[in-house]
């Protein structure tokens, strides 16, 4: 369904990424996970990439208004947005995708996340954490420094107030210094030590393609069922 939504507020939430706060059309309903195709209406500027992006809702169900996040790259469709007035109009059709939490409890959720990928896991753990759904839940989230990471304000609190959720925050900087987690790139014995049994929970991987197509791989290897594995490419157009 297509709606026409306006813009409340935009802020920088990581280096050269924002999030952009839309109002939520009455009655909508999503679930975590999910995204919209969001188009500009007769942007001042565009180029062959056209004026439709789609997007993650960073956002819960629950939360008051619709969150998107993004890089921002030398796009003529992110130079628009970022400059975006406050009030102006969009036009989203949504929901769509199927990126969500698995229905059974009893099966652990591992993440495999790197950078602007982290964006509709937010919702999913945030969806989580006040719904107090019993899903064990792992999240290991890779950056190059801290500065890349977006809403890990969010997640450390969610890790504090959910007994069941695990953040695992890594910075491939090994020169990082004074954080919590883990230094280098996810492999398998960083997997490990936070994944004990490999075969049983679902994963989740959510990232830029190359990363993605390496957790896959990676998983495999070291045992994982190839029928759990779940993913959404970002590649930063």
């Amino acid at each position: 369904m297509a709606y026409y939504i306006k813009l409340l507020k935009k802020e920088v939430v990581a280096r050269d990424t924002m999030a952009f706060y839309w109002e939520k059309p009455e009655g909508f309903e999503f679930i975590a996970g999910q995204n919209g195709d969001f188009a500009l209406i007769e942007p001042p500027e565009t180029d062959e990439k056209g004026d439709l992006r789609t997007f993650s809702f960073v956002g819960a169900p629950f939360e008051e208004n619709l969150v998107t996040a993004t890089r921002m790259r030398n796009s003529a469709f992110k130079h628009v947005l970022k400059n975006l007035p406050i009030g102006t109009e969009v036009k989203m059709a949504a929901p769509h995708d199927d990126f969500k939490l698995h229905k059974t409890a009893t099966t652990p959720a591992v993440f495999l996340i790197g950078g602007i990928g982290i964006t509709p896991i937010r919702s999913i753990i945030a969806d989580a954490t006040h719904n107090h759904l019993p899903h064990k839940i792992t999240l290991i989230y890779s950056n190059r420094t801290p500065s890349d990471a977006a809403f890990t304000d969010d997640l450390q609190e969610y890790a504090k107030t959910n007994q069941n959720f695990t953040f695992v925050p890594v910075f491939t900087d090994k020169t990082v210094e004074g954080r919590n987690g883990e230094r280098g790139h996810i492999d398998s014995e960083m997997v490990k030590k936070y994944v004990t049994d490999i075969e049983t929970p679902i994963y989740y991987l959510s990232g830029p393609p190359e990363m993605v197509k390496s957790m896959r791989n990676l998983l495999i290897e070291i045992g994982a069922n190839e029928d759990n594995i779940r993913s959404e490419e970002f590649d930063g157009y």
